[in-house]
């Protein structure tokens, strides 16, 4: 096992960036220089000359500001790598006359040809346009909302890049920039945002501040309806089912110590992985143990439904649990729950950062240190304990028990996920196959301050 990566190297690669196969030209009889664009298009060749320039005018991107602690720790487990860019990596010089040629001739032709031609440039090249002119492009929505009803749950502990990904990802918001930057701006004011676990009603098409300033905002949040979501803790989900219900945390965190009392056998180490994931609306004056019931019955539901025998169900939701936790879609969750069992079947540990997180209580995040992944008292810890997991370390959703149950047929060993906003994965039989893929995601992380915020 000496020379077989460690579990750490699926999350923590070093290198650079995968190549993009060229794409095939489009065929047009009136071609341009322009791949797409027709010749005899003036406003469509002025606009991509433009926009060819500005590109080239652009800095290249650093990509060395590392804004997580894990991607310091990556770095400094990679092999250093020295020496001067080749001539071919070096920055041309730019042709900036050719430039401001091009933006006159949109220019021209923008006042020559009357508001018909304006508006026909400006509605299909707008961003050539801008860009050759050094506009900025908006990030922001410019009002509170379009009416439609968008529900955002804010978890325990989350911070401001969370809360910028999801109200991007609820299609609150335009960017994650726009938030992220106001956050910023509010607490350099000496006002920062405060945010509470629950579940908020928003519109779409939301400004940054008027979207922080509606989750802010309890009367926004939406009482006694928890949304339980895949993926996510036990204790966090008896966090969202107080703030909701106004059941005292303590009253839910008492009756939960007491799991075999809702029908989860007395062999699994506690109520992780017994609750479904879903929406539940709860009658007000609801009982700590009614509601977590609720929760465990629906299970039990989804359990059966699948026909996985009682006797066989903690079993499944620890494998059900890793395949949710570790997959970043659900396409991909029966080769992962593959990768596991070939380990398991070939007598590998499951070396999974995910598990060693959740034994130290780490559980929104996958990333771990060299001292953790070592510590043998931590009985989730599957780089030095062997076979299946403690427990499960989550709460899976159907799809992930649905993997468990019947996983892919495949040889793979290794898989890594290569961006952590798309989930794209690759699969690998080999260690060397598996380093390869695994540098794409070391990239990944460090292209943007956005994407540094889904590898904390």
């Amino acid at each position: 096992m000496a020379d077989e990566p460690s579990w750490d190297d699926i999350f923590r690669p070093a290198g650079g960036d995968p190549t993009r196969p060229p794409q095939p030209a489009t065929p047009d009889a009136t071609a341009s220089a322009h791949p797409g664009v027709r010749a005899s298009d003036p406003f469509a060749v002025a606009a991509a000359e433009a926009n060819s320039q500005a590109r080239q005018s652009a800095p290249a991107a650093s990509g060395d500001g590392l804004t997580r602690r894990q991607l310091r720790e990556q770095e400094e487990q990679s092999p250093r790598r020295g020496g001067r860019p080749s001539d071919e990596l070096r920055e041309k010089p730019k042709k900036k006359r050719r430039a401001w040629i091009a933006v006159l001739v949109v220019l021209v032709l923008l006042v020559a040809s009357g508001g018909g031609a304006a508006l026909y440039v400006w509605t299909n090249y707008e961003q050539q346009v801008r860009e050759a002119l050094g506009w900025q492009l908006p990030n922001d929505y410019p009002g509170t909302g379009n009416g439609s009803e968008k529900i955002v749950t804010v978890a325990s502990g989350d911070l401001g890049d969370d809360i910028a990904r999801k109200l991007l990802e609820a299609e609150v918001t335009m960017s994650f920039d726009a938030v992220w930057d106001y956050l910023l701006q509010r607490e350099a004011d000496g006002d920062p945002a405060v945010f509470f676990p629950g579940a908020f009603r928003l519109q779409g098409e939301m400004s940054a501040a008027s979207a922080v300033a509606a989750l802010t905002d309890p009367a926004n949040q939406v009482t006694n309806q928890v949304l339980i979501t895949e993926g996510m803790s036990y204790p966090l989900a008896l966090e969202q089912i107080s703030a909701a219900t106004q059941i005292p945390l303590e009253e839910l965190q008492a009756a939960a110590a007491d799991y075999t009392s809702f029908g989860i056998p007395a062999e699994a180490p506690n109520l992780e992985g017994w609750m479904f994931p879903a929406t539940y609306t709860f009658d007000p004056g609801i009982t700590a143990q009614d509601a977590i019931q609720a929760t465990v019955t629906r299970m039990f539901e989804v359990l059966d439904a699948n026909g996985v025998a009682p006797e066989d169900r903690e079993r499944i939701l620890t494998m059900a649990g890793l395949v949710q936790r570790e997959a970043g879609s659900v396409p991909d969750m029966a080769k992962i729950a593959r990768v596991f069992y070939n380990r398991l079947d070939q007598g590998m540990r499951f070396e999974s950062d995910a598990t060693v997180a959740y034994g130290t209580g780490n559980t929104d995040t996958v990333w771990t240190t060299p001292e953790e992944r070592a510590d043998p008292s931590n009985p989730y810890n599957t780089y030095v304990h062997p076979g299946m997991p403690y427990g499960p370390i989550g709460l899976p959703g159907e799809d992930a028990i649905k993997a468990a149950i019947a996983p892919a047929d495949g040889p793979w060993l290794f898989f890594v996920p290569i961006n952590l906003q798309s989930g794209e994965t690759v699969f690998s039989e080999t260690a060397d196959q598996h380093q390869a893929a695994a540098e794409q995601l070391y990239a990944w992380c460090r292209e943007s301050d956005e994407n540094a915020s889904y590898c904390a």
